[in-house]
Order: structure tokens, then sequence, then C-alpha cells
């Protein structure tokens, strides 16, 4: 029975309660309004579970309810809130029963539809939260009759049309949020007539056109936030009237002109955000009249000229950014002795000169980031110096000399870029103490030896870069202990000797170590390496043979051991390979042939294997010789028995060793297989086509006890297995598959709304360098190489996926007329990027293209499709970076927690994008 259904049958039973109790003629009007909302709502965590009338007391029994506040004396309802709570469905008109009622929050919910107008016939109330709803449509009228309202917020709803303007009518307003909606068109110039306004939000809409000056009017207003519209032209000069803001914000707002100098006469601002607009020249000294300043950004616009000295007296100033943007000169010396200065934001401006030198020893600097600029000189002793700096970015500009030993007993330290920059010495010891350092780039500098072992004591180390430098030593013995360390990097450094062993490598996934003067073998205990994605030893002096253990790293797709020193042959394991993508051995001195299976080495270009002569067979033009390596030759008659004996004990060791070995590498294949083969399994499906007494999960499980291969062929492996109740079956496992047909139609959505491919009905398993008899799939969306060769792999699905990349930011199909005879999407696309104009042709409008935010994540996904349609298929990625790539193009979101600021992937409800064009 639905909540509808119940409510009738509800509210009959408790009238006939309440009629024995009570001796009235009806139940309360308060009781029936609050009944029939419960009734009236879904409620899927039952927090209405104490609404119940089974124990009344002295005052009446819906004064003790959760959410419910009542007068003391004349038990009338004054306050409900029942936010937060996941409720849906609809507020009844019962509600306007409560007439008392001063303060209703139902936000945090998940209403939808119009808001329900009889809310607006509650006299006396005075505080309306609607906040973080669903709420769509135009804002309906009636809100003028609440006479008593002075708050109301609707922040992050989805309201469309115009702003209304019956709020100007209610004269006790004193908050006003109706930021994060789809309200449009202009700010309404008698949003000027507001008398007690002192909070207003507007941000996040698709509102456009000019900021009225009639808002210079507000004389009371302390909070001002219109950023994230589509505004046009400048800050008003009347804005100069509101002497009482502490709060504006009107960033990425579209605004341009000069630095808004309306803003330096309010002088109880303490926060000023107007960054991400078309701001430009120079920042004027009256902005030293902002003594109460404690947020200050003018980041991501066009100023330009030197940073005012004035700046340096704001001395309660917590937080400076001024990135992004073309400044020039010195970092005024006056910043470093800003008491309170916590956030410094200098980068990507053309700053010259030295950091100042006193910055970080009076104040409790956590973030100073000043990368891409031109500073130089040394760094300021004492940066860390309360022991608060957690992010320290001073890449890409030309500091010198050596590090400060205080930085690296700086324990709050957790992130250290200073890359591309003319540091020398030595790299100071004690970073390898701190608890919270994560990252650590230092390469592309002047370092020297020795080389700072105690890093890999850090117990939070996930990247360490420190390529580029003259280190001229040793890699230390526990460079693998590092328990958190993934990345990698010491190319280009100078380094010699033997690679340590690998035992202690447990969650590192790259690993670069090129253009060294390692030499030595490469350790076989390399698959202890488990989580390894990319090995590149390339340009150094690694001799002896390939471990074939490479081959068992789970996770391994790059190797690059190319121009080095390493002989013998390539493991054939390697041809069994799944996860490998690359595999670059050239000019080493390799012998015998090229592994032919796997896909791999069937799409590796030749010159993987240039410069080791002799290898042959696979990709390679150079076919391996059929005649006997080993031939008899005629035994000389002079042999004696001792040499005689010597040559077949030394067989027999050898015959031995390849036992064991070949022992070693067929338990280790096997068992890794058939680990890896047992994890793949399920969840999946069993279709029977005959009545089975066995399940999927019956197979699953007999098969990782007492399966055993019994057959191999060139779409899979076949195991027999017992089943619970004796059946004898055999189960085959399919193997690379290519689906040929990927496009928009065979991409269905599953009851979790997830994406599926579908309709593998012209699939293929397929082996290195297979052709196909006929061409399949759908015109329009098949790779050019399949067309021409008939040969296929899963590149060609990766370009049939670029196809319906673009379809989804073009809004067009993949054949269309506009696009020419024998032309498809790709070659539309192609053409029309080679212009600025034809890039935003390409990006469909209704689908965001006109809003710049959108308009930069579509362009993003531009690119991803571009490099999986290209014409060579190695140029084109796996499918794992495009998954990569595509991550990083995930939409901005709005967070509650941060009164509206975009975020990326940021928490609670996210909103659909607000269009800035």
């Amino acid at each position: 029975m639905n909540h509808h259904c119940r409510r009738p049958l509800l509210l009959l039973l408790l009238f006939f309660f309440f009629f024995r109790l009570l001796s009235a003629d009806a139940l309360p009007s308060q009781l029936v309004s609050l009944l029939s909302l419960k009734s009236s709502l879904v409620d899927p965590l039952d927090t209405f579970h104490d609404w119940e009338t089974s124990k009344p007391g002295q005052q009446p029994v819906w004064c003790s309810w959760s959410g419910v506040k009542c007068d003391p004396e004349t038990y009338q309802i004054n306050s409900l809130d029942i936010s937060n709570r996941n409720l849906s469905g609809t507020i009844p008109a019962e509600i306007e029963y409560l007439t008392s009622l001063r303060h209703l929050n139902i936000s945090v919910n998940q209403f939808a539809g119009t808001l329900p107008t009889a809310i607006f016939n509650l006299p006396f109330l005075q505080t309306l939260d609607i906040n973080h709803n669903l709420f769509s449509s135009a804002f309906p009228p009636g809100i003028s009759k609440l006479k008593c309202l002075s708050y109301f917020g609707a922040y992050s709803n989805s309201f469309t049309g115009q702003l209304p303007t019956e709020f100007v009518r209610l004269r006790f307003l004193e908050h006003l949020n109706l930021g994060g909606s789809y309200f449009e068109g202009e700010v309404p110039k008698c949003y000027g007539r507001f008398q007690r306004l002192k909070f207003l939000y507007l941000a996040g809409n698709n509102l456009s056109g000019q900021i009225p000056d009639e808002l210079g009017l507000l004389t009371s207003l302390q909070h001002l936030e219109i950023g994230y519209n589509a505004f046009t032209g400048i800050v008003p000069m009347k804005f100069a009237s509101l002497s009482n803001l502490s709060l504006l914000d009107i960033s990425n707002a579209g605004l341009s002109g000069e630095f808004p100098i309306a803003v330096t006469n309010m002088t109880k601002l303490k926060t000023l955000l107007i960054f991400k607009n078309n701001f430009h020249g120079e920042i004027p000294a009256a902005i030293g009249k902002l003594q109460s300043v404690e947020i200050l950004d003018l980041s991501n616009n066009n100023f330009s000229g030197s940073i005012p000295e004035e700046i340096s007296s704001l001395k309660n100033l917590t937080q400076l950014s001024l990135m992004n943007n073309k400044f020039t000169g010195i970092v005024p010396e006056g910043i470093g002795e800003l008491p309170r200065l916590e956030f410094l934001f200098l980068w990507n401006n053309s700053l010259t000169g030295i950091l100042p030198q006193k910055l970080g020893l009076n104040s409790r600097l956590q973030k100073l980031d000043v990368s891409s600029n031109s500073l130089s000189g040394p760094l300021p002793p004492n940066l860390c110096h309360g022991n608060n700096l957690g992010r320290l970015l001073l890449f890409s500009n030309k500091f010198s000399g050596a590090l400060p030993p205080s930085l690296a007993n700086c324990t709050s330290l957790y992130r250290f870029r200073i890359q591309d920059n003319r540091f020398n010495g030595s790299i100071p010891a004690g970073f390898g103490s701190s608890p919270n350092i994560t990252y650590m780039d230092m390469s592309a500098n002047n370092f020297s030896g020795p080389f700072p072992a105690d890093l890999f004591n850090a117990v939070q180390l996930e990247l360490l870069n420190v390529s580029e430098n003259s280190f001229d030593d040793l890699l230390p013995e526990n460079i693998w202990s590092a328990p958190s360390l993934q990345i990698f990097s010491a190319s280009y450094s100078q380094l010699r000797g033997k690679i340590p062993n690998f035992r202690d490598c447990k969650n590192i996934y790259k690993i670069e170590i090129e253009g060294n003067e390692l030499s030595g073998s490469l350790p076989w205990d390399i698959d202890h390496c488990l989580k390894l994605i990319s090995l590149n030893l390339r340009r150094n002096s690694i001799s002896g043979i390939i471990p074939w253990e490479i081959s068992s790293l789970p996770s391994i797709t790059e190797v690059d051991l190319s121009h080095n020193l390493l002989s013998g042959t390539i493991p054939s394991s390697f041809g069994n390979c799944s996860t490998l993508e690359g595999f670059n051995v050239s000019y080493n001195q390799l012998t015998g042939p090229v592994p032919s299976t796997g896909i791999a080495f069937s799409s590796l270009h030749p010159s993987s294997f240039n410069g080791n002569e002799g290898l042959c067979g696979g990709v390679l033009r150079k076919p391996c010789s059929t005649e006997k390596e080993n031939e008899v030759k005629p035994q000389h008659p002079k042999k004696t028995a001792g040499a005689i004996l010597w040559i077949m004990a030394a067989a027999f060791g050898i015959g031995l060793f390849i036992l064991v070995a070949g022992i070693r590498c067929f338990r280790a294949n096997y068992q890794r297989r058939f680990i890896v083969e047992e994890k793949e399994i399920g969840p999946w499906k069993l279709t029977a086509f005959q009545r089975l007494n066995f399940t999927a999960d019956d197979v699953a499980d007999c098969l990782s006890m007492t399966g055993k291969i019994i057959g191999t062929g060139s779409a899979g492996t076949v195991y027999k297995t017992e089943m619970p109740g004796g059946e004898i079956i055999a189960v085959k496992k399919l193997r690379v598959v290519v689906h040929r047909d990927l496009k928009p139609s065979n991409i269905l959505l599953d009851g979790e709304m997830e994406a599926r491919v579908a309709d593998f009905g012209v699939a293929k398993l397929i082996e290195c360098n297979e052709s196909m008899s006929v061409i399949a799939g759908s015109y329009g969306y098949i790779a050019p190489e399949y067309a021409y060769t008939l040969q296929v792999d899963e590149k060609s699905d990766i370009y049939s996926f670029g196809v319906v990349l673009m379809e989804l930011i073009s809004g067009r199909r993949s054949v269309e007329s506009e696009f020419g005879d024998g032309n498809s999407i790709v070659d539309w696309v192609r053409s029309k990027i080679k212009t600025k104009e034809g890039t935003n042709e390409v990006l469909d409008q209704n689908a965001g293209g006109a809003c710049s935010r959108v308009r930069e994540e579509m362009k993003v996904i531009l690119k991803v499709a571009l490099l999986c349609t290209s014409r060579n298929p190695p140029d084109r990625p796996s499918m794992r970076d495009v998954v990569s790539m595509l991550q990083e193009a995930k939409p901005k979101r709005k967070s509650p927690e941060d009164g509206g600021r975009v975020v990326v992937n940021g928490g609670g409800k996210p909103p659909a994008q607000k269009c800035t064009s």
C-alpha cells in the first residue's frame, strides 16, 4: 500500500483515538497539518518514526516530535525543521494550518517540481529555508504575502525564468539567496529598493546584461555574491556607496574594464573576490585603503604592472592571490612582513627579483605558490618557521643556491615542487623524517651528490622525481623500501652502479631511471613489484638477460629497455602478457625470435627492435633460420677421457639448470594465469539452454578448486571441472575480444544507469595480425585501416569510441550530408579545428557549448576524441589512457559546504553547470 493509500486510513484511526481522548468534535488543526505532512512525504530513512500519538502527556504530543518546537505557553507550533532527511513527495495544502509558524526549514532534501504556494499562506513566517532541493520551473507568485519574512534561502535548486521581483515588497527582508539555479535575464533594477537587505546571493545562475547601478543603493548590504554569471560591462561606480560590505564576490562573472576603483571605498571589506574576469591595467595605490581586508583574490585576470607596495600595509591579510595575471617587477619586501599571511599565490606571472627574505618569519604561512615566474636568488631561510607550511610550489623559476636546511625539518610539509630551477648543492637530510610529505619534485636543477638515502624513509611519500640533476652517486639500497612510494623518477641524474634488489617494491607502479650510467644485470626479483605499470630503464649500461619475471607482472603496460647492453633472447612469456602495450628493446645485443603472439607484439613498430642484429621473426621482416643451430661436428680422435668427463658434467649441469628454471617458469606462469583467470571470473550470467543442476557461482567456485587445463586454442583455454552434484563439465575461458561495431545505439544503460556495451553480434576473438574475411561494423565508425587491410585489433574499437565522443560533443551523427561525399564526422571535425571559430562551431550549443566553463571541458573531450581517431593506429591511446583523460575532464561541481564556490568533484548534490559564455 503506497503512502497515498495509507493517508485516509491513518487519519481515520487518529480521529477515533482523539475523539475519545479529547472532548472535542475534531482533531486540532496543527495535528491535522503535521499528520498530513507525514503522510504526503516519502521518508526512506524513517525519520518520522517518533511522530506517534500513542503517549499523550500534559502538553500536546506533537510538541515533543523531532523538528517541532512549540510556544511554551500557548503550545502553538512556532518552528518546524525537517531538513536533511532525504525527503521527497509534496508539501500538502494543510501546511497552512500552522498559523503561528515563524520558522520553516525543509532544506537539503529531494523536493521537486513547483514550490508549493500553500507555504505563502503562513502569515507570521519569518524564516523560510528551501536550500539544496530540486524545485524547478519559474518561481511562483505569492511570496509577497509573507509580510514578516526576514530570511529566504533557495540556494541550489533548479528554478528558471526571470528573478522574482515580489521580494522587493517584503520590507523586513534581510537575507535573500537565489543562487545556484537557472534564473536568467538581467538583475531587476528594482532590487535596489530593498530597505533592510544585508545579504544578497545571486551567484551561479544564467544572469546576463550589465550589473544595475541601483544595487549601489543597498547601503545596508553586508554580503554580496553575484559571480558565476554571464554579465557584461564593468562594476558600477555606485558600488562605492556600499560602505558596509564585508564580503564582495563578483568572480567569474564576465566583467571587464580596469580595476573596479569603487571597491576601494568599501573600508569594512574583509573578503574581495574578483577572480576569473577580464579586468586589465594596473592595481591602483588606493587598494591600500582596504585596511580590514583578510582575503584578496584578483587572480585569473589580465592585470599588469607591478604589485603595489600598498598591499604591504594590509596587516589583516591572510590570503593573497594574484596568480595568472601579467604582473611584472619584484614582490614587495613588505609582503614578507605581513603578520597574518597564510596563503600567498603569485604563480604564472612575469615577476623577477628575489622573494622577500622575511617571508614566513612573522606569519603562519601555510601555502606558497610562486611557480612559473622569473624569480631568482636564494630562498627565504624561514619559510617554515612556525611549522605550518604545507604546500611549497616554486617550479619554473630561476632560484639558485642551496635549499635551506630548515625545509628538511618542516614536518607540516606535504607537497614540495621546486623543479626547473637552478638550485645546487646537496639535498639536505631530514625529509625522510617528515610524517606528511607525499609529493616531491626536485627535477631539472643542479643538485649534486650524495643521493639522499633518507628520502625513502618517508612513510607517506608517493611521488619522488629527482631527474635531471648531477648526483654522481649510487642508487641507495633502500630505494624501494618507502612504504607508500608509487612513482620514482631519476632520469639523467648521473647515477651509476647496480640497480638494488626489488624485494621491498610493494606499491610502485612507475619507475623511470632513463639516461644514467647504471650497470650490472636487472634484478630477477622484479616480480615483487606487483603493481608496476611502467618501467623505463633506457639509455644505461645494463647487461645480462631480460628477466622473464617482468612478463609475470599483472599490470605491466610499458617496458623500455632500449639502448643498453642486454643479451640473450626475448623471453617468449612476453607474448602471453595481456596487459602489455609498449615494449622497446632497441639497440641492445639480443638474439633469437621476437615473440609473435599477443596484442602488443602484433602492433609494435619494428623500430622497437632496431639495433639487435641477432633478432628475427615477429614484426621484423627478417625470417628466423630453419637450420639446426647445433650441428654435430666430427669428433677429434685425440679427446681424452678427462675432457669427455668435463663435457658430460657441464652438459648435466646445464640440463639441470634448464630443468629447474623451466619448472619454475611453468609453475609461476601457470599459477599466475590461473589466479588472474580466477579473479576475472564473475560477476557473470549463466545462460542455460536446458535444465541444469548447478549455478554460475558453482562453476566459478569449482573451477578455482578442481579446474584442470585440458586444452588451449586460438579463442581461449578449456578447463575440466566437477560440479557439486558430480557432473563433469568443460569450461572455456575466452581471450584481447574486439567489438567491431561500437556506436551509440550499442551503448545501453543498465538498472543503475551505468553505460554498458551491447550487441556483440559481430565481435571477434582475434589473434595477432589476424585478418578478417569481410568488413563488419557500421559505416562512419569503422577504422580506416580495417577498411583498407581487413586487419582489426583493439585500436579499431578505440577509433570507434572516438567517433562516439565526437557525436556526443557535437550533437551530430557520424555521417551527414553536410560533411561531403565520402566524409565522416572525423573528417569534418579535422577540417573545423584549424581555426578557433571552427572549434567552437564543432561544439553542440545545446549541450553547453555556449557556456565558457562547459565549453572548455568539451574541448578537452574533443582532444581525446582526436587522439582516439588518429590515422596511425599506434598513435591512438589505450582505453586505460582514455579513461584517465576523461576523468581529468570531469565537470566542476557546486559544493553545498562551501557556500556555492565551484570545486572539482565537490560533495553534496551537484546541480548542472551554469552558463557563463
